[in-house]
């Protein structure tokens, strides 16, 4: 049942989830927020659109399990990492530099997803030596082919929303409760007849995912930043860090294809494309962080031969 009551209760749990388990550390480019969970190889999390360092560990928590240390940023204008003048993915790249200076870490394995790609792929261009591997996951970066019309449509309905509605907690609950099935397609970008076929598990790991949307209004700033930023090519010819992505040929912001022409333009990157499961992953997670956790495992012993 829908009522007022149940708001409250799912905004409350979220006012406290994140109201713990990170910290906010004070660098030459401002405040960044993170949390540090784990223990092993370091691993760099950054989330996409929408996100915050809690939606990072949830998506890792799998990482952790296998020994990693996961060190998760919250990105430019979300929870209480504050959005600077410059909030571009390379000024943020370079904060994940002092980030890692303030941490005493000079290489971690990054790990980016969606539109935390951009920063990701920064990273790796401005500060390669920092950088020992990087794995992308449904990446929104550049494509000679432009966006999809599906995620210019879902980028502009964004962009259209007033601020005063998309800092609304309460309006963006609602929505995610009532919106119906193209609302939630257009959110998380799987297919609906996935979503329909989709395990009582993986129902609610989407589930899950939606609930760390909130509370929206700390994220706000972030996404408004995220569906303004431009994709530009970037010189991915030169990098020369070992890398995997991961595509999906469901997802509907048309990712399949930024996973192939960004593996093609890498040299000796590796590229997985699972046949279904949409900007999700839906029924792969474990699969797919378990391929991860392989390659970074494979390239640390690597650069330590």
């Amino acid at each position: 049942m829908l009522d007022f009551g149940s708001y409250r209760r799912d905004i409350e749990a979220a006012r406290a989830r994140i109201a713990t388990g990170s910290r906010v550390v004070e660098t030459p480019l401002g405040p960044i927020e993170y949390a540090d969970v784990g223990s092993g190889p370091p691993v760099l999390m950054i989330h996409g659109a929408g996100g915050g360092f809690d939606q990072s560990v949830e998506v890792g928590r799998l990482l952790i399990d296998k020994g990693f240390r996961l060190i998760a940023p919250s990105r430019f204008g979300y929870l209480r990492t504050p959005l600077p003048a410059d909030a571009s993915p390379s000024a943020q790249a370079d904060a994940y530099a002092c980030l890692l200076d303030t941490l005493g870490l000079e290489r971690v394995a990054v790990v980016g997803a969606s539109l935390g790609a951009p920063s990701t792929v920064q990273l790796c261009l401005r500060h390669p030596r920092r950088c020992s591997a990087m794995a992308l996951v449904v990446p929104v970066l550049h494509s000679p082919q432009g966006p999809t019309q599906f995620l210019r449509r879902s980028l502009a309905m964004v962009r259209r929303t007033p601020n005063v509605a998309l800092r609304s907690d309460f309006l963006f609950w609602l929505a995610t409760r009532v919106g119906g099935k193209a609302l939630t397609e257009a959110l998380i970008g799987v297919p609906r007849d996935e979503l329909r076929d989709a395990s009582a598990q993986e129902r609610q790991r989407i589930r899950t995912m939606l609930n760390l949307a909130l509370p929206m209004s700390a994220r706000a700033a972030g996404l408004r930043n995220d569906v303004c930023t431009d994709l530009p090519r970037y010189e991915l010819e030169t990098i020369d860090i070992p890398t995997l992505i991961i595509g999906v040929a469901t997802d509907l912001y048309g990712t399949s294809d930024i996973a192939r022409y960004t593996a093609e333009q890498i040299p000796g990157a590796k590229l997985l494309t699972y046949s279904d499961g949409g900007h999700l992953w839906v029924g792969h997670h474990e699969d797919m962080l378990a391929e991860i956790g392989g390659f970074l495992v494979s390239k640390s012993a690597d650069a330590s031969d």
